[in-house]
């Protein structure tokens, strides 16, 4: 399936973003630019610089332009979090019917989560994807790897975590029943031991409009 102009626009302008290639401050070109340098219409670019804003990588300033984020590379580190199961965490934000599945299965790693991993490719890892259902409408859909010998987070001293509004990998598309095109708000974590091994990283993906914010807490002491 062809990714959405709008979401592409975005994608090269996070890059440069990231890249420093647009270093923070710097003005973006108008809607019109845009839209003239893609051969697209001013709605999609409009689109794509709404999905920049929400990833915290540009700012509107009204009557003069869009420009680059002071610090748009955040990526909030606590050495606190609570840490609760999805049954939990969703039996307190609803008093509604929630359903909570898993499937775990081993499987040796493929290079990429091998290299999330700090492990050889073809190691063994475990695999969780837990599914999650608000009566009866899908809520949550996430895939965890650990490697394999390690049960949950004891171990874990750092939790890093990542928020972005992006096109879902297929198997979550096809649970969140997203149409094609939509964006959902994905989560990534990496929880880190006090000596640096990556005890085990997730990718949670969510229906974009389930919440209007993402809120942490953490001691201080």
């Amino acid at each position: 399936m062809p990714e959405p102009a709008y979401v592409r626009i975005a994608g090269e302008y996070a890059r440069r973003i990231r890249s420093g290639a647009l270093p923070p401050r710097v003005q973006l070109p108008s809607y019109k630019e845009i839209a003239q340098e893609n051969d697209v219409s001013e709605i999609v670019v409009r689109k794509a610089l709404e999905l920049l804003q929400s990833q915290g990588l540009v700012r509107s300033e009204r009557r003069r332009g869009v420009f680059v984020a002071d610090r748009p590379n955040l990526v909030r580190v606590s050495p606190e979090r609570q840490l609760e199961s999805a049954e939990r965490s969703f039996e307190n934000e609803s008093d509604r019917g929630v359903q909570v599945e898993r499937e775990t299965r081993e499987l040796p790693a493929g290079r990429e989560i091998a290299e999330a991993l700090g492990l050889s490719e073809g190691d063994l890892i475990t695999h969780v994807v837990t599914r999650a259902t608000e009566g009866g409408r899908a809520i949550s859909i996430s895939d965890t790897y650990q490697p394999a010998g390690i049960v949950g987070v004891s171990e874990a001293a750092f939790l890093e975590e990542s928020i972005t509004d992006k096109l879902p990998a297929s198997s979550h598309a096809s649970w969140l029943r997203t149409t094609p095109g939509d964006l959902v708000k994905a989560v990534n974590q990496r929880f880190i031991s006090e000596d640096g091994r990556v005890i085990m990283i997730s990718e949670v993906s969510y229906p974009r409009d389930r919440y209007d914010a993402f809120v942490f807490r953490m001691s201080l002491k």
